[in-house]
C-alpha cells in the first residue's frame, strides 16, 4: 500500500530545479532509458497528480537518476536538493514565508530547529510526515513518509534530495554549514528515513 505523499507543489519544484540543473534534454533522456513517461517532464502534467501520484514520480525521478548517474547520483541529487530550497520559499504559500520571516528574526543560535520545522511544513503532504526533534544540542530530522524510498529498496541511505534540503535551509538560517548524515533509510529497511544534525559544537 502506498502511504507516502508528496505536495504537487513541491514535486513541481523538484522536476523544475531538476530540469534547469541538467538541462531538460537529459533528464528526457534519464526517463527514456529507465521506460519512464516523458510527460513527467511537464508542469502541466504534473500539476494534475493528486499526492499520492506526485510520490510515485518523486520517487520513480530518483530511482531513474541513481541509475543513470550510478556514483555520482548522489552529488548531483544533493545539489538539486539545495537549489530547491531557495525556489520553494518563492513559491511558498503566505504562512510558511511569514515563518520564514520569523525564523530570520531570531537570534543566530536559535534558528535552527524553526528553520528545519520550516522545512518539514514544506516537504510534508500531511500533517506529521516530517518531524523535528531536539537530540541535546543537535537535531533529528525524521522523514515518516519517506516518499523518494517508495517501492525502493539498497544496501545504503538514498535520501540524497532531503540531505541537500537540509543542509540549504541551516545555511539560509544560520550562514553556516553543519554535518549532517542520514543516520536510517527505509530504502534500506528501516521505519523511517532519520536525519541527525550535529550543531553542538560548531562555532
Amino acid at each position: 500500500m502506498n502511504e507516502a505523499f508528496v505536495p504537487s507543489r513541491f514535486l513541481l519544484v523538484f522536476v523544475e530545479t531538476l530540469s534547469a540543473d541538467i538541462g531538460r534534454r537529459n533528464l528526457t533522456a534519464v526517463l527514456e532509458k529507465d521506460g519512464l513517461p516523458t510527460d513527467w517532464t511537464d508542469p502541466a502534467h504534473l500539476s494534475s497528480l493528486d499526492e499520492e501520484h506526485s510520490a510515485e514520480v518523486y520517487a520513480g525521478l530518483q530511482s531513474a537518476l541513481r541509475t543513470y548517474y550510478g556514483r555520482g547520483a548522489r552529488g548531483t541529487l544533493i545539489r538539486i536538493g539545495s537549489k530547491m530550497w531557495n525556489r520553494l520559499l518563492n513559491d511558498a504559500a503566505f504562512g510558511a514565508k511569514a515563518q520564514a520571516a520569523l525564523v530570520h528574526g531570531l537570534p543566530m543560535p536559535a534558528r535552527h530547529k524553526p528553520a528545519l520545522e520550516l522545512l518539514a511544513g514544506l516537504m510534508s503532504a500531511r500533517k506529521g510526515d516530517v518531524t523535528v526533534h531536539t537530540l541535546d544540542l543537535d537535531f533529528l530530522l525524521a522523514d515518516h513518509a519517506s516518499p523518494a524510498t517508495l517501492g525502493q529498496k539498497d544496501s545504503t541511505s538514498i535520501c540524497y534530495v532531503t540531505l541537500g534540503l537540509i543542509r540549504e535551509a541551516l545555511y539560509w538560517a544560520a550562514g553556516k554549514e553543519y554535518d549532517i548524515e542520514e543516520t536510517s533509510c527505509r530504502a534500506a529497511g528501516a521505519r523511517d528515513c532519520e536525519f541527525k544534525i550535529t550543531v553542538g559544537g560548531s562555532s
